[in-house]
C-alpha cells in the first residue's frame, strides 16, 4: 500500500493486520511489550493528569517496544538504563505539557541521554496518539525517506563510473533522487514527517472513518513489513518449505 492511496479500505484493512504482522516477525517479547504500549502506558499516563510523566522503567520498556519492532540498537538501551529517575520524570512532564507544540515537546525529551526525536516520537505518540504519531523507519521510508544504504549504493556507481568510464552508466537524475532524500532522525525530519501523517489522519477521517496520525503510522508500518515478509519469508517458513521439498522428493 502506498502512501498516496485514497482507499480507506485499503488502509482499514491494513490497520486491522498489525497484530498478526508483528506475530509473524516472531520477535521474543514484541507482542506483549507492543500491548504493554499500546494499551497499558497511555492508562497509565492518563490516570497521572493533568501532570502527566513517564518512569524510567516504563521509559526503558518504551524502548524495548521500539528497538524490538525495529532495528535492535543495544547501546540505547543502555544509555536509557544509566539515566536518573527524577531526570526522566521531569523531562517527560515538560514533553507533554508542550504539546501539542512538537517541536518544543520532541526537544524536552531529547535532552536525556539515548533519546533521540524517534525514541521522543513513542514517548509523546503513547499519550497523545492524535497529535505525534511514532517516528519509525519503515514508515518513513514509504513517505519518502531514503535510505543511507540505497545512497552508498548510488555514490560506489559514481566512483565506479569515474575509474571506469567505459563500464557504466549512470543517470544523474537517479542518483541524485537516491542521494536527495536522505533518512535522517532530526527535530526537522520529525516534524515533516508528523505533518504529512496529521494530514493523511485529516483526509481518510473525511470519509467517515477516524483515524489518527498514530493509525496512519501502524497501518503504513503494517504494510510494509507485510511486503517485507512476502519477500523473504521468516527463517523457519523457508526450512519448513525446504522440509516438504525434501518430502516430496522423496516420494518419487
Amino acid at each position: 500500500m502506498e502512501f498516496a492511496t485514497r482507499d480507506v479500505g485499503a488502509w482499514s484493512e491494513s490497520l486491522s493486520a498489525y497484530e498478526g504482522r508483528l506475530a509473524l516477525l516472531r520477535k521474543p517479547d514484541l507482542l506483549p511489550l507492543d500491548a504493554f504500549y499500546r494499551a497499558e502506558l497511555p492508562d497509565l499516563l492518563r490516570r497521572r493528569e493533568p501532570r502527566p510523566f513517564l518512569t524510567k522503567p516504563e521509559l526503558r520498556r518504551l524502548m524495548q517496544w521500539k528497538l524490538s519492532r525495529g532495528k535492535w540498537r543495544p547501546r540505547l538501551l543502555d544509555y536509557v538504563s544509566s539515566l536518573d529517575e527524577a531526570s526522566v520524570e521531569s523531562a517527560s512532564r515538560r514533553a507533554f505539557a508542550a504539546l501539542p507544540d512538537l517541536s518544543k515537546a520532541v526537544s524536552e525529551l531529547t535532552v536525556l541521554k539515548g533519546v533521540g526525536p524517534a525514541t521522543a516520537s513513542a514517548v509523546l505518540a503513547a499519550y497523545a496518539p492524535d497529535v505525534a504519531p511514532f517516528m519509525s523507519d519503515e514508515v518513513g521510508l514509504r513517505i519518502g525517506w531514503k535510505s543511507k544504504r540505497l545512497m552508498s549504493f548510488a555514490l560506489c556507481l559514481l566512483l565506479s563510473a569515474i575509474i571506469r568510464s567505459d563500464a557504466i552508466f549512470v543517470d544523474k537524475k537517479a542518483l541524485m533522487a537516491a542521494m536527495g532524500n536522505v533518512k535522517e532522525y532530526t527535530l526537522k525530519q520529525y516534524l515533516a514527517f508528523a505533518e504529512k501523517l496529521q494530514t493523511k489522519a485529516k483526509d481518510l477521517s473525511a470519509e467517515g472513518i477516524i483515524f489518527t496520525p498514530s493509525d496512519v503510522e501502524r497501518a503504513l508500518w503494517s504494510s510494509a513489513v507485510g511486503s517485507k515478509l512476502l519477500k523473504s519469508p521468516p527463517k523457519d517458513d523457508l526450512e519448513a518449505g525446504a522440509r516438504k521439498s525434501i518430502k516430496r522428493k522423496r516420494k518419487f
